[in-house]
């Protein structure tokens, strides 16, 4: 490689990467055809093809022998889940989409981080000891954290009373890094790399501190929930002040809402989160606007915050949305 090359090739062939990651992974080769697959796990071939499309997963010719008796067993559980009444039946694409979709972006970042920190300076990469070691590893601290995560959701709901159906009410919010265009256009793309790194580990830690749960990042948006309004006055107020204290975290601008959310595979849909996304798109750098929901709850409680009504608006959807900010108390 000439000196000063930036190239982003790995510097050994990621092949090595496959075959040990097959041979943990699925104990072997694959030894199965799509219909083959489908007739031992006693689903239809139509059925096997949908959830394979599901997962994200481009067409496999019939005749092309891709599959093992792992999948054989995935299909196996699938059915199960819905014979027990744990997924319905016609929630099964939306199931298995939400799990392709996460495991997806998962996989795709860990493999880069792979490639990249086991490359060698002398391009001759790290023994396949060291490969066989790395992804085991990788998997049992991923199902160890998956299931934190489950015992720690299960608290929360047991704790705020939701599973009593799909909705709740809760406060949703956005925060928002303001310029963000330009940004992309002034930075290298590893200095962006980093700022939005250091932008989502700040975001995430002062919402688990606040009681509150990061749904999904969107781009240079971070979409999170919390279920006491006072706290998540404080954690607003807390991310548009992170800059002055904090040069590396940008400046951003925060919407919020309070109301019914529906909860569905991971993420939160209706007009409360419409209306903190459209607060979020009006709100000034450095700013929280808030509905009027979250503000009558705010209201009154002049020792921790300054509410006021600011001027209707007119945004997508709402021609006449009244948005409040929320400030610290004057000294």
């Amino acid at each position: 490689m000439p000196p000063g090359d930036q190239s982003d090739a790995p510097a050994f062939d990621p092949s090595l990467l496959i075959d040990v990651a097959a041979d943990f992974l699925f104990d072997g080769p694959p030894t199965l055809t799509h219909p083959q697959m489908a007739a031992e796990a006693g689903v239809s071939l139509d059925e096997a093809k949908a959830l394979w499309r599901y997962l994200g997963f481009p067409e496999v010719p019939e005749d092309r022998i891709a599959f093992t008796h792992a999948d054989v067993e995935a299909l196996r559980i699938t059915t199960r889940l819905t014979d027990l009444g744990v997924v319905d039946p016609e929630r099964i694409p939306q199931f298995v989409r939400s799990l392709g979709r996460s495991f997806s972006r998962l996989a795709d970042w860990q493999t880069r981080l792979l490639l990249s920190s086991l490359s060698t300076d002398d391009e001759t990469g790290p023994p396949l000891e060291v490969l066989a070691e790395v992804i085991p590893m990788v998997e049992q601290v991923q199902s160890l954290i998956w299931r934190r995560h489950l015992l720690s959701t299960a608290s929360r709901m047991a704790l705020s009373s939701s599973t009593s159906g799909p909705s709740s009410m809760s406060i949703i919010g956005f925060v928002d890094i303001v310029g963000y265009t330009s940004r992309t256009r002034q930075l290298s793309a590893r200095a962006l790399g980093e700022m939005v790194e250091w932008f989502e580990r700040v975001v995430t830690e002062l919402v688990v501190a606040h009681g509150g749960q990061v749904i999904k990042t969107i781009g240079d948006e971070v979409l999170f929930q919390l279920d006491d309004p006072i706290d998540a006055g404080h954690l607003a107020l807390e991310l548009v002040e992170r800059a002055d204290s904090d040069e590396r975290f940008p400046k951003v601008r925060v919407g919020a809402a309070q109301g019914e959310v529906l909860a569905r595979l991971g993420d939160v849909f209706g007009p409360t989160v419409n209306i903190a996304s459209r607060l979020t798109s009006i709100a000034r750098p450095g700013r929280v606007l808030i509905d009027d929901e979250l503000a009558a709850a705010l209201r009154g409680l002049d020792d921790e915050f300054r509410v006021r009504r600011i001027r209707r608006t007119s945004v997508k959807g709402y021609e006449h949305l009244e948005p409040w900010s929320i400030k610290r108390p004057r000294d």
